[in-house]
């Protein structure tokens, strides 16, 4: 499994995230497509993450399609998401 510009969610990541390495690894074992943003790397990402935290830029932060987004979910948290998203 790739990244996936176009994906239903995108995961804004850093590289020194283990929490991130660690759902990316599991977002890939269960065939759930995703692009991945590194906020050090894009400050309008960055923005993006602290707006959906609260002013905090918490990572792994996943946005999906629809607007809603899920920080340092679980994968059965996001395969839920990505389920209730399909039936809508």
């Amino acid at each position: 499994m790739t990244t996936t510009p176009g994906a239903a969610v995108t995961m804004y990541t850093t590289t020194w995230c283990g929490y991130c390495v660690r759902l990316k690894k599991l977002m890939q074992i269960e065939g759930i497509d995703f692009a991945e943003v590194d906020i050090e790397q894009d400050e309008a990402a960055a923005d993006l993450v602290s707006n959906a935290n609260g002013g905090n830029r918490t990572v792994p932060t996943l946005i999906f399609r629809d607007g809603t987004a899920l920080t340092n979910p679980g994968i059965d948290q996001v395969k839920a998401q990505l389920a209730s998203a399909a039936e809508a």
